[in-house]
């Protein structure tokens, strides 16, 4: 194995770790966001939108056989985060003024696909904080499905905003001829 095949798994080894620790944290606390695809983020950035795909689904296994069984019902939003996330940072769309628009996109794809599994597999309850929006918001009478659609996009897109922002801040600080290594291999 050469060193570039080395770092690229050590910077998906750890874009998994980032994604387990997050998930865990936002489950413990049960916070509204999921901090599940930050690792998922930085490695589409950094390595491309394959290698993101492979961190966002090895981390939902992990998740998943460890401490949150719903993690392995939605790699599908790791996938297209993966995918999604890293052709958007390939395009110029996650980096200043347009990071709003990328982000967006991203969510559009990640919300709609967690929101058909969280509403058709689960009835709209999951292990996330994001639940108990869903059953306030069904207490006052909009429907369930309705209802998980409208919180699954706004917690996605908070959520994918706070991992793109601190992806972003971690590119920032990788040496200029590491970043270059990285890309010709």
């Amino acid at each position: 194995m050469n060193r570039n095949s080395t770092l690229k798994l050590t910077i998906v080894g750890f874009g998994i770790a980032l994604n387990i620790v997050g998930a865990f944290i936002a489950l413990n606390l049960k916070l509204p966001i999921y901090l599940d695809s930050i690792g998922t983020i930085m490695v589409s950035f950094i390595l491309g939108p394959i290698y993101g795909v492979v961190t966002g689904l090895l981390g939902s296994i992990v998740s998943g056989i460890t401490f949150d069984i719903y993690s392995l019902y939605f790699a599908p939003v790791q996938i297209f985060t993966g995918l999604i996330g890293g052709i958007m940072y390939k395009k110029g769309f996650m980096n200043k003024f347009k990071m709003p628009l990328g982000v967006l996109v991203v969510s559009i794809f990640s919300s709609f696909i967690g929101a058909v599994i969280a509403a058709y597999l689960f009835g709209g309850i999951t292990s996330s904080g994001s639940t108990y929006i869903v059953q306030l918001l069904s207490g006052f009478g909009v429907n369930k499905v309705v209802s998980v659609f409208i919180v699954q996009f706004i917690t996605d897109y908070a959520d994918k905003f706070v991992a793109v922002s601190l992806a972003t801040t971690v590119l920032v600080g990788i040496p200029g001829g590491l970043k270059q290594r990285l890309v010709r291999s």
